[in-house]
Formats: structure tokens, C-alpha cells, sequence
């Protein structure tokens, strides 16, 4: 219900912008911008660095405006969002596929003609097997989903894999991952905080399994800080056999 009514009186009432408060406009020009895109993709690495995190690439720098479009959307419920904030995590998506396929051309070229993939090429290969690839959101506490009225990460998940399917890409979103237990409120840990806080809470659905072990999975978030989550999330998807290609998040930490 509380989904609903955000959503109608998005529709209805005049919003300023959720980043920077630019009057009756529901994201600005500017933002949107900031938000980044394919050109403004990078790899991030977080200090320390967990054990288990994989390959991270961010859209855009965690910071201000971005920061005020990120919690909008997560806490405020500004689902509208949801659409420039998928958009920004599918270019994210696409980097991590295209990096994956030339670390293996790479390999490859380096085993030689008896190590090479058929029908290997320049460009991203985002299929593998016999199935599309699966976004994979990391899971939110069942309390945190229910105080906010909605799934956040699931939500713009879904909305990065309408952006790559109208561009063609068989992907699709499913929230394969659980928290098997209760965690404390991340917001207030360090990194070794986080990694422990985390630390065997978080496992694959059961239903979710035998499509975990048949299609590669890139992890998906809204941001990354110490990249605690991101590695507890690989670690449950290896777990059940499943290979995690890499990992995508709308903002990442500002450059060292």
C-alpha cells in the first residue's frame, strides 16, 4: 500500500530534484550526470580490500548529489528514481561483462590455438551456457525491506535489466541471495565490523540454487563502501557452486 501511494502522488505532485533541490523537476540535467554512464564507469577498490571481493565497477563517485538521489530513492521512497538509477547501474553491469571477456580473450591468446573459446571476439560476451545473465542483488534484512516498504536493491536490479534487454542483452534480475540471520545495522561498522557483522549471514535461496550453479551472476548494489556485502554475497554464491563474474554498484568510494 505505502508503495502504491508513493508512487501515485509521485505522479501528482511536484517534486525538486532528489539531489540537488532544483525546483519541480524530479531529477535535474545535472544529476542525471552525475549519476554517470558508460563513459564515467570505473573500477573501485575499497581500503582494506575484503578477502572474496570480486571485480567492483561503480557508475558514479558516492558523494552529495549522488548520495541525495541514493537515499531518496532507499529511504524516502522515491521510486521514480528507480529509472536513471538502473540506467547508471546497467553501464556498471556492462563494464563488469566486457572486463570479464577480456581477461578471457586474454587467457586464451595466452594457452593458444588449443586454449582458444569458440567463437570468441572483441566485445562483452554476456551469455554463457545455456542461460542469460543474472543480476543478483544483494539481499536486504527482511526488516529493513519491510520498514521502508519496498526492496530497494531488488527494485533498481530490475530496472538495470529492462535497460540492457531493450539493448538486447538476455539478462535478467532475481534475488537469489538471503540473510540467514539477523545483522546489525551496517551504517555505524568499519570494514572489519562489517566483515564480521556479515560473516556467514547471508546464503542462497534454496529455490534459487539450481539456477546459481547454471548461470553466471553479477552482483548487484546501490553502493559500495567497505565492500563487506558484495563479499559475503560471492562467498554464498560460490557456495552453492555458482560463478559471480563480477560485481556492479550505482556509486562507489572517491578515488584514493
Amino acid at each position: 500500500m505505502r508503495g502504491w501511494w508513493q508512487e501515485i502522488t509521485g505522479l501528482v505532485l511536484p517534486e525538486d530534484c532528489a539531489g540537488c533541490g532544483h525546483p519541480r523537476t524530479d531529477l535535474c540535467e545535472r544529476c542525471r550526470w552525475l549519476l554517470g554512464g558508460a563513459a564515467t564507469v570505473r573500477r573501485v577498490r575499497p581500503s582494506p580490500e575484503p578477502w572474496g571481493l570480486p571485480p567492483v565497477y561503480a557508475a558514479g563517485r558516492y558523494g552529495d548529489e549522488v548520495r541525495a538521489i541514493v537515499l531518496a530513492h532507499k529511504e524516502r521512497g522515491a521510486l521514480g528514481l528507480a529509472g536513471p538509477l538502473g540506467a547508471a547501474l546497467a553501464a556498471a553491469v556492462e563494464r563488469v561483462v566486457a572486463a570479464a571477456a577480456a581477461d578471457r580473450a586474454r587467457s586464451a591468446a595466452a594457452a593458444g590455438p588449443a586454449g582458444a573459446v569458440r567463437g570468441s571476439g572483441p566485445g562483452p560476451r554476456f551469455r554463457t551456457g545455456s542461460g542469460p545473465l543474472l543480476l543478483v542483488p544483494v539481499p536486504s534484512s527482511r526488516r529493513a525491506v519491510a520498514q521502508r516498504g519496498h526492496d530497494a536493491t531488488a527494485r533498481i536490479a530490475r530496472s538495470a535489466a529492462r535497460a540492457m534487454r531493450r539493448r538486447g542483452v538476455p539478462v535478467r534480475a532475481a534475488s537469489a541471495l538471503r540473510q540467514r540471520r539477523p545483522v546489525a545495522d551496517q551504517s555505524g561498522l568499519g570494514g572489519p565490523g562489517r566483515l564480521a557483522n556479515l560473516s556467514g549471514a547471508v546464503e542462497a535461496a534454496r529455490s534459487a540454487v539450481p539456477l546459481l550453479a547454471a548461470v553466471p551472476a553479477v552482483l548487484v548494489d546501490d553502493l559500495m563502501t567497505t565492500g563487506a556485502s558484495l563479499a559475503a554475497s560471492a562467498a554464498a554464491v560460490a557456495a552453492v557452486g555458482g560463478r559471480v563474474v563480477g560485481a556492479a554498484v550505482v556509486a562507489g568510494p572517491h578515488d584514493p
